[in-house]
């Protein structure tokens, strides 16, 4: 790949008469008939597309399909087909065609890049048609041009891609899905093809557009999904099989087991069987926080509640949570104030003020529990104007109160005695946190200190069912508010 000015190619392009329109056949002939393996079983033999991979690429580029999503477990070729596509988007796609590829990084995204410089290398027939640069790929002959790029909004403008390729989705940030989506959609025919194994929280675009996939609504949306049965056993081989459809092919039933015995279960899970499961240290199993959703439930005015409030000093997130008085309380956000992203932003204490004074005159409030950090001359006003019996203060840092409340907590959502009502800020933070064991019971962290994700709404639920709990079993006792 030498600098500067290339060769002019002398070569005529590539006949491509008589091929197919369809723009499916017209991949899985080319690919068959120049792409050759870039690299291990078979290494420079024409590319075999197995029945799987031609079930991806039929389902993909069929008529009307604009975006497709294929969910399949590590090892099973998907950076190999991804490049596979691309080059034959350069050679047989429209004229001038642009094929992207983004990943989480531009190293990643150069993974795909250069794979697809290999397949175009190894084939004389491409090579001499194709000018290889160090970040991309140009084909004189159709004007037709392959990048890597990374997953950066601002470098994602501007592109008119014809075939845009998002490598693992499940590391994709939303903002940067929708920079691919802004630019996506121009030409007449054109594909997003995101490629990836599932992520670990349902806080993340991938889930997002997982769920949209399966109601089936999106005629433009395909959705492929590869993965083992729910609860499998994690030495089940006919679940491995299910979830890696490469398996017997060019995935080595002893490299899974080697992989069994050396991944934890739920990184075993997650990656090699394709299944959606919390962080390895994630706090609820998951799924279990959306089983409880009731999103026909109205909190009427005047209905018994406690309030359970995480503030933060400066420019962090603040919530103010509710759950109801009753058997199998009702968890709701009152509030929750979180930073955009903007380093100047500070908790709006006067909003802060004025939801917790609304929400004393909209509801019976038995109790308002308060981390006291950075609120305290705040929880002392509140204290005076809606009494002392009904404003407390409730130490999140105190591990003996905390543990206990937090297993409590799990208890309710996996036995389902609580509802919610699906607030997606209040699922977010609670997607968030993981568990951190202690000798008293589980806590509750973020992933690690310097995450950007939050759990402040999480701690301040774990609050509100507490104090709920406490009022349900002592109804005609109450706590006096104490300020040190």
């Amino acid at each position: 790949m030498k600098p500067g000015a290339k060769t002019p190619i002398t070569v005529d392009p590539l006949d491509l008469s008589g091929w197919p329109r369809d723009r499916a056949r017209r991949r899985l002939r080319f690919i068959r008939q120049y792409v050759l393996t870039p690299k291990g079983v078979g290494a420079g033999k024409p590319f075999k597309i197995h029945a799987f991979q031609k079930e991806i690429i039929v389902g993909a580029f069929a008529p009307g399909i604009r975006t497709s999503l294929v969910s399949l477990p590590r090892a099973n070729g998907k950076t190999a087909l991804a490049a596979a596509l691309a080059v034959a988007e350069l050679f047989c796609g429209p004229e001038a065609a642009e094929v992207l590829v983004v990943a989480s990084d531009e190293r990643q995204a150069r993974i795909a890049l250069n794979m697809a410089i290999r397949m175009i290398t190894i084939n004389p027939e491409l090579k001499k048609r194709a000018w290889i640069y160090k970040d991309k790929i140009v084909i004189p002959h159709t004007g037709s041009q392959m990048l890597a790029l990374p997953a950066d909004p601002s470098a994602l403008h501007g592109w008119d891609p014809s075939l845009l390729v998002v490598d693992e989705l499940h590391v994709v940030s939303e903002a940067v899905w929708e920079a691919v989506s802004s630019v996506s959609g121009k030409r007449p025919e054109s594909l997003t093809l995101a490629i990836s194994t599932p992520s670990t929280t349902p806080d993340s675009i991938m889930f997002k557009l997982v769920e949209h996939g399966r109601s089936g609504e999106d005629r433009s949306f395909y959705l492929k999904e590869y993965a083992a049965p729910p609860g499998c056993d994690l030495d089940d081989r006919e679940a491995w099989a299910e979830a890696n459809p490469a398996m017997n092919l060019f995935l080595a039933a002893d490299g899974l087991a080697a992989a069994r015995r050396t991944l934890r279960e739920p990184v075993f899970r997650q990656l090699r069987l394709g299944q959606w499961v919390t962080a390895a240290d994630g706090w609820l199993p998951f799924g279990a926080w959306a089983e409880v959703a009731d999103t026909s439930r109205i909190v009427s005015p005047g209905t018994r509640i406690t309030l359970g409030f995480d503030g933060s000093a400066s420019g962090d997130s603040t919530a103010l949570i509710a759950a109801t008085v009753e058997p199998n309380p009702h968890i709701f956000p009152i509030a929750i104030w979180e930073n955009p992203g903007d380093e100047r932003w500070r908790v709006p204490r006067g909003d802060v003020d004025r939801a917790v004074d609304l929400a004393f005159d909209q509801y019976d409030v038995a109790e308002l529990a308060c981390d006291p950090w950075g609120w305290r001359s705040e929880i002392e006003a509140w204290a005076a104007r809606h009494g002392e019996k009904h404003v407390v203060e409730y130490n999140t840092g105190a591990r003996q109160r905390m543990a206990p409340a937090t297993d409590r907590f799990y208890q309710s959502v996996v036995e389902h005695h609580l509802t919610h009502n699906n607030d997606p800020r209040l699922a977010a933070h609670i997607a968030h946190a993981v568990a951190k064991r202690t000798p008293t019971g589980d806590l509750i962290e973020k992933q690690h200190r310097m995450s950007p994700h939050k759990i402040d709404a999480a701690v301040a639920a774990i609050v509100a069912l507490d104090r709920a709990h406490w009022h349900i079993n002592n109804p005609k006792r109450r706590r006096v508010a104490s300020f040190r």
